[in-house]
């Protein structure tokens, strides 16, 4: 894959992040995609149980945004990605910035693994409000 291949494509995928469109964004996704981020470090795998996880993360987050800083390393089957995500909570705007690896296979995300300290993210979310099992 190029870099001009990975940021065309990283164009379209990461503004699906945004807001809570679930159906949106699975469609990147293929039948047998495996996600891994630091909330299900075990992974996720398949279509159907991804939707069903994005659907939770997402209407949580309805308002973040996720921008692209940079396509680091194009390889052969994908790319290394950095990214910046914008996470309102509560008064609190909160930015994170982490890597993830993505493997594509016919134009759609077969392996996603996404890399980033939650720490500031868990420490804005109030102690008397459950902590998300997603984020």
């Amino acid at each position: 894959m190029t870099e001009q291949e990975a940021k065309a494509f990283t164009s379209k995928w990461l503004p699906a992040w945004t807001g809570n469109r679930p159906e949106k964004l699975i469609e990147f996704y293929t039948e047998d995609a495996i996600y891994l981020d630091p909330a299900v470090p075990q992974g996720i795998r398949g279509r159907a149980a991804l939707l069903a996880y994005f659907r939770k993360l997402l209407a949580k987050n309805p308002n973040w945004v996720w921008t692209n800083i940079e396509v680091m390393f194009p390889t052969a089957s994908g790319f290394l990605n950095k990214w910046r995500a914008t996470i309102p909570i509560g008064d609190q705007v909160i930015e994170c910035i982490g890597v993830c690896t993505v493997e594509l296979r016919e134009g759609r995300i077969s392996r996603n693994e996404v890399y980033f300290d939650r720490s500031p993210l868990l420490g804005a979310i109030p102690t008397h409000t459950a902590r998300p099992s997603a984020v």
